[in-house]
């Protein structure tokens, strides 16, 4: 058995105000997301299944047509193929668990995520 610790895995720098740590098990990926005040992951869509959880802040999530404000303790299920995009409405933790993983990310393939000067 694997046990893994937050700790222990390091802190992507991706855009400012967002940092990322991920686990990837064979078939899913969960990734602990911070995203400061003010910060908006901009509009995107990929093929994998996500459920945003909102472990402490509070978060602006738009996916398809709607609009909703979510805080800890909450999460938003977000199928795969729709557009989304996120705001923070405060400093916010977020686990994001996607299924199948996102070889995207472990390619490297993010830019959304990313400053266009990094």
């Amino acid at each position: 058995m694997d046990v893994l610790r937050w700790e222990d895995e390091p802190i992507e720098a991706l855009g400012t105000g967002i940092g990322r740590r991920m686990v990837n098990g064979e078939a899913m990926t969960l990734a602990q997301i911070t995203i400061a005040t003010g910060t908006v992951v901009p509009s995107h869509e990929h093929p994998n299944e996500q459920i945003a959880t909102v472990v402490s802040g509070r978060l602006r999530f738009v996916v398809g047509s709607e609009e909703r404000e979510v805080g800890a303790g909450e999460s938003v299920l977000i199928p795969g193929g729709v557009p989304h995009r996120v705001e923070a409405l405060e400093d916010s933790v977020v686990l994001d668990a996607f299924a199948p993983r996102r070889e995207d990310w472990l390619r490297g393939d993010d830019a959304y995520l990313r400053d266009p000067q990094k």
